[in-house]
């Protein structure tokens, strides 16, 4: 084969589509992604065969390879040349297992074409495997499987030839189960992966052999010769193995075989995430793939380089990008100039001055760019669809300097850190100035922690704290607030939201710049009267609306702004522990201003409307949800007692127990508040013998039996009074 030796090998390709693939490597934590990315870099002469497996070359960052998990996930561009003599440009992904890090997945996800599921064949289809494979499927991504560490069924399970093609038949059949529920009706059947359809392949990734149905055949391969060389007695036999049938062949066949090239996929990708006219000339360029059309692309990674500054990777999906274009930040509103136009190779960059579409370019110079902007040389144009996050902050931390003189130092590590990752949430508790950082769980924040402290930061932090959210069960109003000067009167009533509505606002289906006739027609599909759908004038990505429903009311337009400010402060700071509100429907029912509008400005109608919501909120049943993790656990069988034992002790529950040849999986759910020393417990309980990861699973109301201590505890660690206002301090009398 032959080796990549500089761009230029890959620069006289690169233009022809055809030849170009995007593909991603996704599977669950620990499942051996960047272990089979390193054959696929050996392959491609970016590192020595001689350490593939053991180099981890995309794990870059020094915290990835001290913890031998992926973290960030990392772009490098390959070349592969078929046995057939056919040369390919391959952009690959690796991405984060670790659900923590899963926002990283779903950035990736936007840019790539295809992916590699890879799979323990020990383990099987995980809970994050199907995480990953769902959004996979719901961005129209088209998946490939590869069964990894088949030497474990020889060496743990100690299974022969037959047993080894049926244990694996199982979890291909359990894959396209996945496949057969995420994936839209029309994909369902051209998608499900098969040993026949040379859209599975087997093998091990550490000693980096593999095949799939056309390797096999052509090299006369067996699941016979994988037994033999795992239970054979000459030390070289799995070398052998694996320069009979090298990983990269099997996977990377796979890939230039099923996984389509940019502008095949850009035709059923697009609709999918452009929300603009397809007829249009923008259009067309997109869904053509068209080098000539206008340069359209989308910022899926930024990394801020110490020397470069803020490096925006993303995909490119329509026109050319050359050094010194001038181009425009659609969502900043602001233009900027591309300093550079490089691309990845793996944790280096390789400037190529010029970068057609259906290409993953790294840009230099977009100081103002994020993650998911998008980045035009047309001023007009649409946005691409949001990115839908599967998971949300739930827990804090406070962070601050050692010293008071680090401060700025401090500001600028965290703005760095939450420009790489806006899955990282920073404020300011303007109260007490604490400086605070929610992540989407323990991990997320300990990783970003230590990346302050590499940066040289000597830091302080607190116990991590879990994010609740206030709701209500029941509705209640209207009720009447009057404004500091008792010149304005508001009449305001509040209803929860179904579980159904807030959903389509966390992933962006509603939201406030949407069209009003479009949002109106989602909501009566969803059951509300016409006259409710027209009456939104507020949507919050935090999953709460505010509706006017008021009739022939004087000043209502010019007011509203103002009632909008209630609005925002208290779905912040909610009346029972401060906390953010989730899932409310506030009413403007009827509204009295004073003729004078000195009489009725922001410092009159402001606290008017916060104190009628929250008078209306301590009305209607008010309750605190808490962030609710599911667990996997994977340990003996004999330890299933224990786990269910330390899960019920901490408030959770079992759920399902599986069991897959020697090893059992429990699934369960636990609040993320008792999961803090979970480690320790269960550590301790099964002699280390028990592996688990936690994901977020929902939001579901604090005990009664918690409810009164965990409010006054939270309240007394805001300093504010230990028991919640009653709705009288809030509602006026006529």
């Amino acid at each position: 084969m032959p080796k990549f030796k500089s761009t230029q090998d890959i620069l006289r390709i690169i233009g022809n589509k055809d030849q170009i693939r995007n593909f991603g490597v996704i599977a669950h934590v620990d499942h051996g992604k960047t272990t089979m990315s390193d054959s696929l870099l050996a392959a491609s002469g970016i590192i020595s065969p001689s350490v593939a497996g053991q180099a981890l070359a995309l794990d870059s960052m020094k915290l990835e390879q001290n913890r031998q998990m992926t973290i960030r996930g990392a772009n490098v561009t390959l070349f592969y040349e078929n046995d057939d003599g056919k040369e390919y440009v391959i952009n690959m992904i690796d991405t984060p297992g670790h659900i923590d890090f899963t926002g990283r997945v779903t950035r990736a996800l936007r840019a790539i074409d295809g992916v590699v599921v890879v799979s323990d064949s020990v383990e099987g289809i995980m809970t994050q495997t199907e995480t990953v494979t769902r959004q996979a499927l719901e961005e129209r991504v088209r998946p490939v499987l590869y069964i990894n560490k088949i030497d474990r069924l020889v060496k743990e399970l100690r299974l022969d030839p037959a047993a080894m093609q049926k244990w694996l038949s199982n979890i291909i059949a359990e894959f396209n189960r996945l496949v057969d529920l995420y994936a839209e009706p029309e994909l369902k059947d051209k998608w499900k992966v098969s040993i026949q359809g040379n859209t599975v392949a087997f093998g091990s990734a550490k000693d980096r052999w593999g095949f799939n149905f056309k390797v096999a055949q052509k090299k006369g391969i067996s699941f016979k010769d994988v037994y033999d060389a795992y239970t054979s007695t000459d030390p070289d036999a799995i070398k052998k193995l694996a320069e009979r049938a090298p990983l990269h062949d099997a996977v990377l066949g796979m890939v230039v075989q099923h996984h389509p090239p940019p502008h095949v996929a850009q035709k059923y990708r697009i609709p999918k995430i452009w929300p603009g006219n397809l007829d249009s000339d923008i259009g067309k360029a997109l869904v053509n793939c068209d080098e000539k059309g206008p340069a359209l692309m989308m910022v899926t990674t930024i990394n801020v380089d110490p020397q470069a500054g803020r490096v925006a990777t993303g995909r490119l999906f329509s026109g050319t990008i050359k050094d010194g274009d001038e181009v425009y930040l659609i969502d900043a509103k602001r233009t900027g100039k591309v300093q550079s136009v490089n691309i990845y190779m793996g944790n280096t960059r390789e400037v190529v001055s010029v970068l057609p579409c259906g290409n993953i370019p790294a840009l230099l110079g977009l100081d103002y760019a994020v993650a998911g902007e998008t980045i035009s040389s047309v001023k007009s144009v649409d946005a691409f669809e949001s990115i839908k996050y599967v998971s949300e902050p739930v827990v804090t931390i406070a962070v601050e300097p050692k010293h008071p003189k680090d401060l700025p130092k401090l500001v600028e590590g965290l703005r760095r850190i939450t420009v790489e990752d806006p899955n990282l949430i920073v404020k300011i508790n303007e109260e007490t100035g604490e400086t605070l950082m929610a992540g989407m769980g323990v991990l997320h924040l300990e990783i970003a922690t230590s990346l302050l402290q590499e940066a040289g930061l000597d830091i302080k932090t607190t116990q991590p704290l879990i994010n609740y959210r206030e709701t209500i069960k029941g509705r209640a109003g209207p009720i009447m607030s009057k404004s500091p000067n008792k010149h304005n009167k508001i009449f305001l009533r509040v209803e929860p939201l179904s579980e159904e509505i807030i959903e389509m606002i966390r992933t962006g289906q509603l939201r406030e710049d949407m069209d009003k006739k479009e949002m109106a027609r989602l909501l009566r599909e969803k059951g509300w009267s016409s006259d409710e759908a027209r009456s939104v004038v507020t949507v919050d990505p935090t999953g709460n609306m505010l509706a006017d429903e008021t009739k022939g009311v004087q000043f209502i337009q010019e007011s509203m702004d103002s009632i909008k400010s209630g609005f925002d402060d208290v779905i912040h700071s909610g009346p029972i522990a401060q906390e953010q509100v989730r899932g409310l429907k506030f009413v403007l029912h009827h509204f009295v201003p004073h003729e004078d509008p000195a009489h009725r400005g922001l410092a009159q109608l402001m606290p008017a409307s916060r104190r009628a919501m929250l008078g209306a909120m301590l009305l209607a049943d008010p309750v605190l949800l808490e962030p609710i993790l599911g667990i996997e656990v994977k340990c003996p069988q004999e330890q299933i007692g224990t786990v269910a034992g330390i899960l019920s002790g901490k408030r959770g529950k079992l759920l399902n127990v599986d069991q897959k040849g020697v090893i059992a999986i429990i699934l369960g759910e636990v609040p993320a508040s008792e999961t803090f020393d979970l480690s320790e417990t269960m550590r301790g309980g099964t002699a280390g013998k028990a592996m688990w990861s936690t994901y977020f699973k929902t939001w579901q109301a604090v005990p009664q039996s918690v409810f009164r201590n965990l409010v006054t505890d939270i309240r007394k660690r805001k300093g504010i009074a230990p028991e919640p206002p009653s709705p009288d301090e809030f509602i006026d009398k006529e």
